[in-house]
């Protein structure tokens, strides 16, 4: 059976890549509805607080509040100088790739798969009229894609 849960965090970002308004330094609250597989084992076979429980505080800690930041975004390298400077500690939640929504719909689907729960389905809301819509085949193409990336030279093609 599929269950859903829904939850939120607020988070600032830039595409750097970009050259639009999306390139400055904005945020957003993002929206989060998961969609869990969960195995019938009896009468009761899951609570809801044991995905709140573990989601939410895990959210908090990482994401909320939290700059989603490329590290190889320039800023990244000026923010570090900055808190090294100042040791003022902000809280930065280091990306491999440009934080847009698909890279955070994939970010989100690992690590909340690392938790231990069977998602098949995550959607994350951007604004009011931007959702991202991710699945598990998403998740397995994107984990392929990634990983031939990184075994590719450099101009020459994986396998």
């Amino acid at each position: 059976m599929i269950i859903q849960k829904k939850y939120k965090f607020y988070a600032a970002h830039r595409n750097e890549l970009l050259t639009d308004k999306c390139s400055n330094l904005h945020g957003h609250r993002y929206g989060l509805r998961c969609f869990f597989d969960v195995q019938r084992t009896g009468a009761i076979s899951t609570l809801f607080a044991d995905f709140d429980d573990r989601i939410e505080p895990w959210l908090k800690e990482h994401y909320d509040h939290a700059m989603l930041i490329h590290v190889h975004d320039p800023l990244y390298v000026s923010l570090c100088q900055h808190m090294e400077r100042t040791g003022e500690c902000l809280k930065l939640k280091c990306f491999d790739r440009p934080t847009s929504v698909e890279n955070l719909a994939w970010q989100l689907f690992t690590e909340i798969t690392t938790l231990g729960f069977c998602l098949v389905r995550l959607e994350v809301q951007e604004t009011d009229s931007s959702v991202v819509d991710y699945s598990r085949a998403d998740w397995i193409a994107d984990n392929r894609l990634f990983a031939s990336k990184r075994t590719e030279a450099p101009g020459v093609p994986a396998g």
